[in-house]
């Protein structure tokens, strides 16, 4: 089965996304002032996003210096899971001390358009506005120090030097995206 959103190779869909700081956040916003930026589907009650914030938040501090960025959004239905509102997303950035901005996809549009199916799920965009890598932040969700590949910090890293991402895309691993009905 093909998957739906954007192709890789392909304009990653600008967004105009309320953030946890009550400002409107656009993509094409962050591409006009970084290099790169990763889009990460999350949730604040997904189990393997729990296992991934600190990794996540290594990355933003690695990689921030450089020119990149990382961006949360949890695009999750609030009916199904009360516990990713949008003022428990506040709650959750801040007991986290999340280091990168945390949008809400209220309307689940950003997530269909980017084809995301899983939190935590990653999508690495170069400074044109063109998606290069979208799938796991690595190989070893249970256990950061049992990661043997990082893809994510690879396709950043390649992005930043001008570098063909490879491989371009794995497969998610984590809870699905809790669509409306």
């Amino acid at each position: 089965m093909e998957k739906l959103g954007t192709p890789i190779g392909s304009y990653a869909p600008d967004f105009e996304l309320l953030g946890i700081d009550d400002t409107v956040h656009h993509l094409s916003r962050y591409l006009e002032k970084w290099k790169g930026v990763a889009v990460v589907f999350m949730s604040n009650q997904c189990p393997y996003v729990s296992s991934y914030l600190d990794r996540l938040k290594q990355i933003q501090a690695e990689f921030q210096d450089r020119g990149f960025t990382l961006i949360g959004i949890n695009s999750n239905d609030p009916n199904q899971y009360p516990e990713d509102t949008f003022s428990k997303m506040k709650h959750f950035a801040r007991s986290n001390k999340l280091n990168f901005p945390y949008l809400w996809d209220s309307t689940q549009d950003v997530a269909q358009s980017f084809g995301a199916e899983k939190t935590p799920e990653a999508f690495a965009i170069d400074e044109g506005g063109v998606l290069r890598y979208c799938g796991r932040i690595d190989d070893n969700a249970r256990d950061a120090a049992a990661v043997q590949v990082p893809y994510l910090q690879n396709a950043i890293a390649a992005l930043l030097v001008g570098e063909t991402v490879s491989p371009k895309s794995t497969s998610p691993i984590g809870s699905l995206v809790a669509w409306r009905s």
